[in-house]
Formats: structure tokens, C-alpha cells, sequence
């Protein structure tokens, strides 16, 4: 465990922009890479993230389709997460890992259209459409005062068009390569220049005419952009913050041709061997990153977090369906399992049993950590490990892994997780998940469709993880409990509600009534 930093505490005043270091420690700060993953889900991967009931990883048919030796490689050194969670779509999650609060809390509910706001018919008037602004406390701005190059690279989406949320730069990034309003790239091939001058010119990648017009795929180009920025900020001596955010695996499913022959005999449809190649695409990138690091002899200081952004959107089945992310149940933006667990990998660039700062932050090898976490949990660790005093200003809804990092229970930690969305139109539409424990509940606030299950689904994940049987109707005991604490969720995260003529809140307690 890094040790408080009582030194700093004295000496400093915090405010919501401004903090200090202990001068003591400064030197001792690693380097830090979040490498996140754009709609890859827990399954996306040749690494096994599910385990059997004895706990020992255990392989799904789609850990034989997907090729990531360099994940392979990063699980191996270090610690996958079995459990970890992101919100459903986009821009909540990348919001909530700048400032560690749930989506619920931030108010960015929805994935963030760049042009016009999209809360939906019967979406929150008041959802933060906008996104982040300029000044607000966040995870490389924290950094940077610290003395930390902090980098950008690839997918921003924090902010729509013409808001500061657009651009990285206004959010405590010093270095900006890739990074704007929209999600989607207009193209991966840089003969269609990344999408400028063609028909999708509003989602044209920025900062990368140098490979326009030649052969250069995206995930590639911004790769050797990364390696670059980071080459800078060794050089100048200080340590880096590089969030390497892809635009991969994001539809469209453009076909990487570095990887297309690996699936051209594999019977799936053109648009899922084009989603594999992006994701062999992607792990080369992470395999790319970390070979520089040692190539620059940083790797030993150097901390990843691997992630994906939100459940998988592989082109294999319906929302609700099983193929896209099986045996998990649902796909990106769907209230289920799939569309909500992402891979989590965290691991020393290179482990060197005895190094100073992994003494301090003991990863174990090849372990897998079957406690609940989340994406705002980034903050507080990234805050803990790198000495970073949060200033008490900030309301932080994640809670440090560093306990969980080591490979040991946190009997501190509640097994639970709230996921938000008061929006539609978007697969599923005005629903409340929220987990804790073994059970988790999901809550409709308008009647849905017969094939989509009741106005409430309960589900027991330690017996059915793969959430087969809807529990409502025959425990209204335990779906009264779930309902109550999922109120409450909302209520302490100040959430904005779905809005029909005036604010419509879930029914719990004596309201509740289960309809089949």
C-alpha cells in the first residue's frame, strides 16, 4: 500500500484545480498508461476472463476465434478482472474515468452526439449534454500539476462540437493527437484520410495528415503517434500519463489487412471477420506500446491499465441475443452482462521482482480477481499510486483497487454497481441496473416489449451468470430489497430521471408491483 502523504497535506491548500506533491515522493512516481479499448467487451479476447466453478479460467468459443497474444502477454505479467464493469455506452464511461464519479452523478448519461442533443423523447431535460468543461477537477489535470506529461491519444468524445469538452487540451491533457468531439472514426484507411474529404467529414480524425493518402491503418498511425509523444516526455525527464484511448473497435467495421487472412476461412460474415482484425489490430498496438517502453528502459516504471469502454459490439447478433458476447447475454448499450462487463488487465510494463516501485505496488503474475470494480475506481487508484492528494472538494464515487491489485479480497469494498440510463432511442431504452452482491435488478420505467422480459428483471448471477431466468415474479421479498437500494443509488448520486411532463422515478417499497 503507497504511503499517505502527510507531508504534502500539511504543507498544501487544496481547491477543486490546484494540490501539491510531497517533494519526497515526486521522483518516485511511475509512469502510467490507461490503454482503453473502444466497444470491446470481456469476451473480445484470446484471454480467458470467465472462470469455472473452481475458479480456474475457463475458455468460451469466441477466446478461439479472437488473436491478442499481447493481451496474453500483459494477463500473464500481471491481474485480470473477471468482474469489472463500464457503463453501457461510451462517453459516461470516458467521463466517469476523468473524474471517478458514476455516470449517475455526472449527469453524461448517454454517449455524446456531437451535433445535437440526443437525450432522447423522454430523456432528462437537465442530462449534461455538454460533457466536461474547462476547470473541472480531473485525472490528468490532478497529473499534470504534479509534474506529469499527459497525453492523448485517439478517441475524446468527452464533449460535443464547439463545447470544451471537444477538445483534450482544455481538460488537463497537455498533448492532443486524435482526440474531438465524435466516437466513430470516418475512416480507418488513410488513403480516405481518415475520413476528411469524404462523405463522413464530420468525423474526420484530426492531427494525422502526415499518413493521408498512403497505406497507414489508424490503429497504427496513432500507435507511432503515442510512441512519439511518449520518446518526448522521457527525454524532457518527466514522468507520463498516456491515455491511449482507440478509436478501434468502433463501428465501421473496416478490415485491417495486416490480420484479414487470419479469418477468411473462420464461416463469419464479412462485418465480424472485419471486428476481429480490428481487435488483432488494437492488441498489436498495446504489444507495440509496451516493447518502446523498453526500448526507452521505462517499462519497469511504467503501470498499464488495460480496458475496454463498454460491452462488446461485435457484428454477431441482436442487442439481447448470446452470439455477440457468449455466454453472456446481451452487447453494447443492453442492460445485461454483455453489454456491461469489459476486460480489465493491470500489470508492470515489465516486472522486476525487488524494483523499488513495484515493491510499493506488488502486482502478482497471472492472477485473476473475481471482485466487483468499475471504471471509476481508475481515478482514486491512479490518485494513490502516483501520490496524488484529491482534493476532499471532489465527490469521488470509486474506491481505490490497490488492495485488490495485490491479488487480495477487499473486505472494504461493497459488491455493488449502478448503471443509469434515462435515454432512448438506443437498444435498451430507460432502464436502471444495479447490482449488489449475487443479485442484481433491472428496472424499466416504460412498458417494454413482450420479448425483453417484464417492467422488472431479477437475477441471481452467482447460479445464473449468463442471466436465463428472470426471478421477479416469484422473490417479490428480494426484488423489494434490490428495488429499495436501487432508489437510494439513485437518490445519493442526485441522478436525472426520465422525464414524461415531470420527473419519473422507479416504484419501490409498497409501490412495487410486478406485472407479467
Amino acid at each position: 500500500m503507497i504511503r499517505p502523504v502527510f507531508l504534502a497535506t500539511l504543507l498544501c491548500t487544496f481547491s477543486l484545480t490546484t494540490w501539491c506533491v510531497a517533494p519526497s515522493d515526486a521522483a518516485e512516481q511511475p509512469n502510467i498508461m490507461v490503454f482503453l479499448v473502444d466497444d470491446m467487451g470481456v469476451m473480445d479476447t484470446s484471454v480467458p476472463f470467465l472462470t469455472d466453478q473452481d475458479g480456474k479460467p475457463k475458455r468460451y468459443p469466441l477466446n478461439d476465434y479472437y488473436r491478442t497474444p499481447s493481451m496474453q502477454r500483459l494477463a500473464s505479467q500481471g491481474i485480470r478482472f473477471n468482474q469489472f464493469y463500464a457503463m453501457s455506452v461510451c462517453s459516461p464511461t470516458r467521463i466517469s474515468i476523468m473524474t471517478g464519479q458514476n455516470a449517475a452523478r455526472h449527469g453524461a448519461t448517454n454517449w455524446i452526439n456531437p451535433r445535437s442533443n440526443n437525450r432522447g423523447p423522454k430523456g432528462p431535460p437537465d442530462w449534461n449534454w455538454r460533457g466536461l468543461k474547462s476547470g473541472e477537477l480531473t485525472l490528468p489535470s490532478l497529473l499534470a500539476n504534479a509534474g506529469y506529461q499527459t497525453i492523448h491519444v485517439g478517441k475524446g468524445h468527452f464533449g460535443p462540437d464547439d463545447s470544451e469538452g471537444s477538445e483534450p487540451l482544455n481538460l488537463g491533457f497537455q498533448v492532443n493527437v486524435g482526440g474531438a468531439s465524435f466516437g466513430a472514426p470516418g475512416s480507418y484507411y488513410a488513403k480516405e484520410n481518415y475520413g476528411k474529404g469524404t462523405k463522413r467529414e464530420h468525423h474526420a480524425v484530426p492531427h494525422l495528415d502526415q499518413y493521408h493518402g498512403g497505406e497507414t491503418f489508424l490503429t497504427e498511425a496513432l500507435t507511432i503517434e503515442a510512441k512519439a509523444r511518449v520518446s518526448d516526455a522521457v527525454q524532457d525527464g518527466k514522468p507520463f500519463y498516456l491515455y491511449m484511448s482507440h478509436y478501434a473497435v468502433h463501428a465501421p467495421f473496416h478490415s485491417d489487412p495486416r490480420f484479414a487472412d487470419h479469418y477468411k476461412d473462420s464461416g463469419k460474415p464479412a462485418n465480424a471477420q472485419a471486428f476481429a482484425t480490428l481487435i488483432e489490430g488494437m492488441d498489436k498496438s498495446l504489444g507495440d506500446l509496451l516493447d518502446h517502453f523498453e526500448t526507452l528502459g521505462v517499462a519497469e516504471n511504467t503501470l498499464v491499465f488495460f480496458l475496454g469502454d463498454n460491452g462488446s459490439d461485435a457484428p454477431l447478433g441482436h442487442q439481447h441475443a448470446v452470439a455477440c458476447a457468449a455466454p453472456l447475454r446481451g452487447k453494447k448499450g443492453a442492460h445485461y452482462e454483455g453489454g456491461m462487463r469489459v476486460p480489465m488487465i493491470a500489470a508492470w510494463a515489465e516486472p522486476i521482482i525487488g524494483h523499488p516501485l513495484q515493491k510499493k505496488m506488488a502486482i502478482p503474475a497471472n492472477r485473476i480477481q473475481t471482485q466487483v470494480a468499475s471504471v471509476e475506481d481508475l481515478f482514486p487508484t491512479v490518485a494513490e499510486i502516483t501520490h496524488v492528494k484529491v482534493p476532499t472538494e471532489h465527490t469521488l464515487d470509486g474506491k481505490t483497487l490497490t488492495t485488490l491489485l495485490t491479488g487480495t479480497a477487499d473486505a472494504n469494498r461493497e459488491p455493488t454497481f449502478l448503471m443509469h440510463y434515462p435515454h432512448s432511442p438506443h437498444r435498451s431504452n430507460y432502464f436502471t441496473c444495479y447490482r449488489d452482491g449475487d443479485w442484481k435488478v433491472i428496472y424499466h420505467y416504460f412498458p417494454s416489449k413482450a420479448s425483453e422480459g417484464s417492467h422488472y428483471q431479477l437475477y441471481n448471477l452467482a447460479k445464473d451468470p449468463f442471466e436465463s431466468t428472470n426471478l421477479a415474479s416469484g422473490n417479490r421479498g428480494k426484488l423489494r430489497e434490490m428495488m429499495e437500494k436501487l432508489g437510494s443509488e439513485l437518490d445519493r448520486h442526485d441522478a436525472r430521471m426520465p422525464f414524461d411532463g415531470e420527473p419519473i422515478f422507479p416504484k419501490t417499497g409498497d409501490e412495487l408491483a410486478v406485472k407479467n
